[in-house]
């Protein structure tokens, strides 16, 4: 075999060589895709669900439950009472501290069964004229707008931040819209005549998930605030008063006629002893969360009525257990 032969054989080898080399370079990926699938699939094997369940569970173990959304429940209901078959506590506590007296108008009618019509009396009645404005006793949202001809005419149902609802009757005009938020003390109806109606008045119910309270064991009416800052529900005494007088009532009566006679400039008042003795001075003390604007609505006045009566400003700052004449 000559130099030229050998050349030949030899280069032909390594061609040969290198096809393969090349060849088996290109099948290796293939082959390692197979393998790492193997591998995967091994793996897989051995993730229990179980493990994994409870692995994810002791992340939010220490994750509180959401607040109860209080604007759900019933709320598209058309009726009063929304709550005719949810399951009510025995008792329950709520807050009343912060509030705002409906109108400072004296009570024309208690709770309670009227023998006359052979009904309920599911609140009380306000006195109040046509067109007076009506206020929201707490926080919260309007749930109802609407009108009934043979009951309580137009009237405003609003449900509380406290888990009260509260009920306004016999209005004449509507100043808020189902849904929207108010605060105690807002103007939201004003007073009126209309439904089964015989005078202008305030037609006023509290109610606790569906629950007709008496209102007067939550507000003393006679002297324009809460009992205390809190009132206890009760299935089994929700619709007793609580330390009301009716000679209390009587009085305030007495007062907030003969001062709405001097604010309409009456000349019946003027040189009327007792109408001078009913209408003397009174204080107010100021609690926590107060305004000048929420007292003034508690006691039938006006913020300027207020600040002449006290020598203050209206943007005077007021310290609880202060003191203010309020009339």
């Amino acid at each position: 075999m000559n130099f030229s032969t050998k050349s030949l054989i030899l280069s032909a080898l390594a061609i040969f060589t290198g096809l393969t080399v090349t060849a088996q370079t290109y099948r290796l990926p293939g082959q390692h895709g197979v393998q790492h699938g193997e591998l995967i699939a091994s793996q897989a094997n051995t993730v229990e669900v179980g493990n994994t369940t409870k692995y994810l569970e002791s992340l939010f173990e220490e994750e509180e439950e959401p607040e109860r959304d209080i604007y759900t429940e019933g709320w598209e209901s058309g009726f009063v009472n929304c709550y005719r078959n949810s399951e009510v506590p025995q008792t329950a506590v709520i807050d009343v501290s912060k509030f705002a007296m409906p109108h400072p108008g004296y009570i024309t009618s208690p709770y309670g069964y009227r023998r006359r019509f052979r009904r309920m009396h599911k609140g009380i009645d306000i006195k109040a004229n046509t067109g007076d404005t009506i206020r929201a006793a707490f926080d919260g949202k309007v749930r109802l707008t609407k009108y009934e001809r043979r009951g309580y005419g137009y009237y405003v149902v609003v449900r509380h931040t406290n888990d009260l609802e509260t009920v306004y009757g016999h209005l004449s005009k509507f100043l808020v819209e189902p849904d929207q938020y108010v605060h105690a003390g807002d103007p939201i109806a004003l007073a009126g005549n209309t439904g089964r109606s015989f005078g202008s008045h305030l037609h006023f119910e509290t109610r606790y998930m569906g629950y007709a309270i008496n209102p007067a064991a939550i507000f003393d009416f006679a002297n324009q605030t809460t009992h205390t800052d809190t009132y206890t529900f009760d299935k089994n005494t929700y619709q007793n008063a609580r330390n009301f007088s009716p000679e209390a009532n009587a009085a305030y009566a007495a007062q907030y006629r003969s001062t709405h006679k001097i604010e309409y400039g009456s000349s019946k008042s003027s040189g009327n002893k007792s109408s001078s003795k009913s209408s003397g001075s009174k204080t107010y003390k100021v609690r926590s969360g107060d305004s000048l604007s929420r007292i003034a609505s508690r006691n039938g006045t006006s913020v300027r009525a207020l600040c002449r009566l006290n020598g203050i400003s209206s943007s005077a700052k007021l310290r609880p257990g202060q003191k203010l004449r309020v009339r």
